[in-house]
């Protein structure tokens, strides 16, 4: 989970605090330089130049602490009103660290669905963290119905928990297509003799549900998913 800016304070030493001060008043220098005085973004020199807040933003583990780099560079993202050039820039340039902390904060971005590449190439690794990264509030906005079921089926399979899928209850209810992919993938876990993740169950059990007039939930007839083979004397 992302901390706040007064969390970081609590816990950072006197000289992390002292770099993120710098690091957060260049980002918002950059934001304030780069709009007009209406409001509106000037357009950008040029999509290879990069600012000062971005050598920052790879260097945030380095003086803030790996437990807070994340938070670190979700909030130099938000100072300096990152614009798609720079959050680019820094998915495809950074380690895996700097790419999930960008996809951690696209949401806190004006972004619209512009980012939607980096999400899907996200979605396209193997990388859990990636992927867990990947289907937070952003995917749950702007993912079209079957790009976000084939995220919900990348958390299976590569065993990221559910939970970290946004608006899933929301997303999933009522779903009769993902419902048959799910049923699909658990058929194929049997066959090949491995079990069906219990989340997988989860979310199958959340595409039984249909929302009525009045705002409530009912439970419709369940597909069910195929239960674990039986075991062996050699297993």
């Amino acid at each position: 989970m992302l901390k706040s800016r007064k969390e970081l304070d609590a816990e950072l030493g006197g000289a992390a605090r002292a770099w993120l001060d710098e690091a957060l008043a260049e980002a918002a220098h950059d934001a304030a330089r780069t709009t007009t005085a209406s409001g509106t973004p000037h357009p950008e020199a040029s999509p290879y130049a990069s600012p000062p807040w971005e050598l920052r933003y790879a260097a945030a583990g380095r003086h803030c602490g790996q437990e807070n780099a994340d938070s670190v560079r979700s909030l130099l993202l938000v100072e300096a009103r990152a614009p798609l050039s720079s959050v680019t820039r820094l998915y495809e340039q950074g380690a895996a660290a700097e790419r999930r902390a960008v996809l951690l904060t696209l949401h806190r971005l004006d972004l619209g669905d512009t980012a939607l590449p980096l999400v899907e190439d996200a979605l396209r690794a193997n990388d859990p963290r990636l992927v867990a990264a990947a289907v937070g509030p952003y995917a749950a906005d702007h993912l079209d119905p079957h790009a976000w079921r084939h995220a919900v089926l990348k958390c299976l399979f590569t065993e990221v928990p559910v939970a970290a899928v946004a608006r899933l209850d929301d997303r999933a209810r009522g779903d009769s297509e993902l419902a048959r992919m799910l049923g699909d993938f658990a058929d194929e876990r049997t066959a090949a003799g491995r079990a069906v993740p219990e989340d997988l169950r989860t979310v199958l059990a959340l595409t039984a549900l249909t929302a009525p007039a009045d705002g409530g939930a009912h439970r419709a007839t369940p597909t069910a998913a195929p239960a674990a083979p039986a075991p062996t004397e050699e297993s």
